[in-house]
């Protein structure tokens, strides 16, 4: 439930009102970031009718990009449309697709041109962007875990205000949707960092929608319903969610409800994957962590995060934090396509991490 319940989130669909991101310079308004998805609606223009949209729509369904990636088995499964009925809506679907973004076979170089799009928003310390290239890469997941008072929440607080900065100065000019399983989002923390970064603290504040799941069901659908905020409500650059595995855990309990736990966490994982593809926007996962008696040094178990094989093949990046002296922090690049395993430390203060 978006905070509040789904009143919020129709709420904020509703609103019209203009976004209140700070304005893009002029030499940053010559770096188009060009989004390419498409919203349901358009189909109309195809000759798909307005009733059947609505029923995709209501369905989760606000995009072309999601159309394609539903299952046919779940399209089938929505209430009044047939399978002919689905054939024909992908036909036309098919129509819109004027840049070829539905391909599924590009050169190298094309995927290149795509990746131009990307854009990398600081967490607020120069030694932890270096290590990840620049930032938090927008198009992928990237995962934080560690144990308790390690940052994780801090970076998240700092990552919701970083985002709305200008892009040339390191931010995504966007908005920022703050999944909150463990109830750890305090807007005091996001006002004393907006100061930081000169920007308006009740504006940053106002660009952050949060949302509160009460189930693992719960979390599932809220993601579903970014879809439709990223439409009516964006841009939004950034989906939190702290914790990504904490309602798993507390839903599905012991050896044999495992698998239908990682089950449901790969559905998850996947709607998380191609939203940040569809809409060009970063997730940031934090993840929780558990001993791991097989791993054991001279100080006792070593850690390793929850979530097993599943978590960690769709995790694009992570990132595992660890306590240092006083208000140190120190993060390992574990995993990532691009940069290689390095260490950084970092503080943390009352105006997030630096």
């Amino acid at each position: 439930k978006f905070h509040s319940n789904k009143a919020a989130i129709e709420k904020a669909m509703a609103s019209k009102q203009k976004s209140r991101v700070p304005a893009k310079s002029k030499d940053e308004t010559e770096i188009e970031i060009e989004d390419s998805y498409k919203d349901i609606r358009d189909l109309t223009s195809v000759g798909v009718n307005s009733a059947d949209i609505d029923k995709l729509k209501n369905a989760g369904i606000h995009s072309i990009g999601t159309l394609f990636q539903r299952p046919m088995k779940a399209l089938t499964d929505v209430k009044g449309l047939t399978e002919a009925k689905v054939f024909k809506i992908l036909d036309a679907a098919k129509k819109l697709d004027n840049k070829n973004e539905l391909n599924l076979f590009i050169t190298g170089l094309e995927a290149k041109e795509r990746r131009k799009n990307i854009i990398r928003i600081t967490t607020g310390a120069k030694s932890l962007d270096a290590i990840l290239g620049g930032g938090i890469e927008t198009g992928s997941i990237t995962e934080f875990y560690g144990e308790f008072r390690t940052g994780k929440t801090q970076l998240m607080h700092t990552l919701a205000v970083t985002t709305q900065v200008e892009r040339d100065q390191g931010g995504g000019a966007g908005k920022v949707v703050y999944i909150d399983t463990e109830n750890n989002f305090r807007p005091a923390r996001c006002s004393a960092i907006a100061e930081r970064f000169g920007l308006d603290p009740d504006s940053v504040l106002e660009n952050i929608i949060t949302c509160t799941p009460e189930s693992h069901e719960q979390q599932m659908d809220s993601v579903v319903a970014v879809g439709a905020l990223c439409i009516e409500n964006g841009p939004i650059r950034l989906l939190i969610i702290d914790s990504i595995i904490s309602l798993f855990r507390t839903d599905f309990c012991g050896r044999g409800e495992l698998s239908e736990r990682q089950q449901k966490l790969n559905q998850h994982l996947v709607s998380l994957k191609n939203l940040s593809k569809e809409f060009n926007l970063a997730v940031v996962i934090v993840n929780q962590v558990m001993s791991d008696p097989s791993g054991m040094n001279s100080f006792g178990p070593t850690l390793k995060p929850v979530g097993g094989h599943v978590l960690s093949h769709a995790s694009t990046t992570r990132v595992m934090l660890k306590k240092g002296r006083g208000e140190e922090r120190i993060a390992k690049l574990c995993d990532s396509p691009l940069m290689p395993e390095a260490d950084a430390h970092f503080l943390i203060s009352d105006a997030g991490i630096a």
